[in-house]
């Protein structure tokens, strides 16, 4: 009797261990927060493993276009993957929009400047020597800050001040570890837990930068497309745009 229980119990396991997915998943850095407490819940639900590689869009956007064998890509635009959708690199029927990200102006509690007040005005203070945002060039968040600045006419004057984050999540780590004053980053993260008791934020207005439709996709290439879906299906999902809304994004409704 003890042989027959053991052989069904390592057959169950083995059973478990064979329908088990792992699937890689890259990652706007504005998602950091937001998509680990997300996959968090989502290995929970289902047994699945979800690794997640965080970096600016354009970079994990020619990484994919190299053959990088993520499973899902969430873009900080829509334009990311639908660039890769017409070259068949993800699936067309799998990409949406998941969310709507926002700029905010952050300075650390150590300043004397308040953004509320200040608004970006701020920027032109002598206090503020340097200015932290993603790079423009493969960041979406480092394109909205240009644009922004252009809307209120500070692109020049600011210019000389800025710094670069590779990603939006390094633009961040500039400003709240003092090496710039101030940053525009994504809300996301000022909202995050590492963030959230360090400084003070202005969250910019909708219409002084392009808005930052958020899209993802399942690779076209991935060898595990029934868990990268589910995946999908979950953040998709009302408890996953929950979460996302806990975290600072906008949900587009759901049709």
């Amino acid at each position: 009797m003890r042989t027959i229980l053991l052989l069904l119990l390592i057959t169950t396991v083995l059973h478990s261990a064979a329908h088990t997915q792992e699937i890689t998943v890259a990652a706007a850095s504005d998602l950091n927060y937001a998509l680990n407490d997300l996959a968090s819940r989502f290995e929970k639900k289902t047994g699945d493993k979800v690794t997640l590689s965080f970096g600016s869009s354009g970079n994990l956007y020619s990484q994919i276009q190299g053959g990088a064998p993520y499973d899902v890509f969430f873009s900080a635009d829509i334009a990311y993957p639908q660039e890769l959708a017409s070259a068949g690199l993800v699936e067309s029927s799998s990409l949406r929009t998941y969310a709507i990200g926002h700029l905010v102006l952050w300075v650390p509690n150590g300043s004397s400047l308040g953004p509320q007040k200040l608004k970006m005005s701020l920027l032109l203070e002598p206090s503020v020597q340097r200015i932290a945002i993603a790079n423009p060039q493969h960041a979406p968040y480092g394109r909205a800050a240009i644009a922004a600045f252009e809307h209120f006419g500070l692109k020049d004057k600011v210019a000389s001040k800025l710094v670069f984050g590779e990603n939006i999540g390094q633009a961040a780590q500039f400003v709240q570890s003092g090496n710039a004053q101030a940053g525009l980053i994504a809300l996301s993260l000022a909202v995050s837990p590492a963030m959230k008791g360090s400084g003070q934020y202005w969250e910019l207005p909708a219409d002084s930068y392009p808005e930052l439709q958020q899209g993802v996709a399942v690779l076209s290439a991935s060898k595990h497309k029934p868990a990268a879906k589910a995946f999908l299906d979950y953040v998709l999902s009302a408890e996953g745009a929950a979460v996302l809304a806990e975290y600072g994004f906008r949900v587009p409704a759901r049709k």
